[in-house]
């Protein structure tokens, strides 16, 4: 039962590829021998076929990008058309170097998507063969004259062992999973060639994560401090547009040898809105103090009790990045709350501080606890504009939190009881009377 698309002659000396397509049909039939048990998807599909979607994941918004029997929605990088050689469709699975004569020489070249895409959950399903060397590139930029791999980053995909062997380059930074050339994985398990493996790339705004198998071997910010560094000492150092796109098509690389790809499918992904610009839908208010919505943006003031207030989100949020505009009209004494809860107008979590100035705005405070867990250098207080919109991220993942205040990153800590911490998002009022904010544009991502 085996399919290709576009046909093509099979040529003598593939001994490997074919042996790969007999498993596949085998697996098609029903026959699988155990060889793909081990590969079965790690976001726990149940029984669907490959190149299909379940029930659940089309409700979500996912898409397939191959359908398992054609290449529509891919063509050659920098080209109009998909490759008339090379790449196949072969048994339901999109096949590199599939009628090349010489398995080293990359005969069809790489393909990109003929869509782009900014925020999205990519899964892809790949299977290896001897000595393969592939990667996955995503934010795509066609430059002509230009490599693919110049200006977008990659996640490797490779056969791990057969060039750790060889010997010949530091595979650090290398490996399937890493972010090539920039970021090692951490512990993974890598299927060796004949078994499939389950990627997976997630992006939120700048937040770039790799997983393989199920385990996220790499995550790394674009365009962050350490991002910078490392990319100055890298190959990539004489390329000024690498991974600067806001945007851009999902790539698959020609490198020679044979790599099997399938299942591939894509969640575009965006952030939530907490506020809508017109109510208090989706938060509760705590205490006395007032809380109101005034030509579309969320107004908290002091009241007669001149005491503390708090405005909380109905869910509760457990990792995240979340941004949110503020302006101090008068005082200012605030904050974003996490992971936390209210009782009455006490309450239990942690706060990235928003103040007048010199009171410390992005540092983290644990009310009711251990009071300052880290405060910004004073120099970073230039950062806040008294009186104007300023904006304010907080990324929590596990038991690390960062702060960015105007896109200046104010704090970074790691804290075990942060890490077990549980519960929603608050906005918060001082006691003293006397504090007027404004609020807008309260987005998050929920990470995984």
């Amino acid at each position: 039962m085996r399919t290709m698309h576009p046909t093509h002659t099979p040529l003598a000396g593939h001994r490997f590829v074919w042996a790969l397509i007999a498993l596949l049909a085998a697996a098609c039939s029903g026959d699988s021998g155990g060889q793909f048990e081990a590969g079965t998807d790690a976001t726990n599909r149940g029984e669907a076929p490959p190149n299909t979607l379940t029930d659940a994941e089309r409700d979500a918004g996912w898409r397939l990008l191959f359908d398992g029997e054609t290449t529509n929605g891919w063509r050659g990088y920098n080209r109009d058309a998909f490759p008339d050689t090379g790449w196949a469709v072969v048994d339901g699975a999109l096949v590199v170097g599939a009628t090349a004569t010489d398995p080293d020489v990359a005969i069809g070249g790489d393909i990109v998507t003929t869509e782009s895409f900014t925020n999205f959950d990519l899964r892809f399903e790949f299977m290896l063969s001897e000595v393969a060397n592939s990667g996955v590139l995503y934010r795509v930029i066609e430059q002509p004259g230009a490599a693919i791999w110049h200006n977008a980053p990659e996640y490797q995909v490779l056969d791990d062992p057969a060039y750790i062997e060889m010997g010949t380059m530091d595979m650090n930074t290398h490996l399937t999973g890493d972010n090539y050339d920039l970021h090692a994985s951490g512990e993974k398990t890598l299927r060796p060639p004949g078994e499939w493996n389950s990627g997976r790339i997630r992006i939120a705004g700048n937040v770039v994560e790799h997983w393989l198998n199920g385990v996220r071997t790499v995550q790394y910010e674009l365009g962050s401090p350490e991002w910078e560094e490392l990319v100055a000492g890298s190959k990539f150092a004489p390329f000024p547009a690498y991974g600067r796109a806001p945007s851009g098509p999902i790539g698959l690389q020609d490198h020679g040898r044979n790599v099997f790809y399938r299942s591939i499918r894509i969640l575009p992904l965006e952030p939530v809105s907490l506020f809508n610009g017109e109510n208090l839908d989706g938060w509760r208010t705590h205490g006395t103090e007032r809380w109101h919505v005034e030509d579309g943006e969320l107004v908290c003031e002091s009241g007669p009790d001149a005491a503390y207030g708090y405005l909380t989100t109905d869910r509760t949020f457990r990792d995240f990045d979340l941004t949110v505009d503020f302006k101090q009209e008068a005082d200012g004494n605030s904050g974003v709350f996490f992971r936390s809860s209210v009782d009455g107008t006490r309450v239990s979590g942690w706060q990235a501080e928003v103040a007048p100035p010199g009171l410390f705005t992005g540092g983290i405070y644990e009310s009711y606890g251990r009071g300052w867990l880290v405060q910004p250098p004073s120099e970073l207080d230039a950062a806040l504009r008294m009186g104007d919109w300023n904006t304010m991220r907080v990324r929590a993942v596990g038991d690390r939190v960062t702060t960015w205040l105007n896109g200046t990153r104010m704090v970074d800590i790691a804290d075990e009881e942060i890490g077990r911490g549980e519960g929603s998002i608050a906005l918060q009022i001082h006691d003293g009377g006397g504090i007027r904010v404004r609020w807008r544009n309260i987005r998050i991502w929920e990470l995984e």
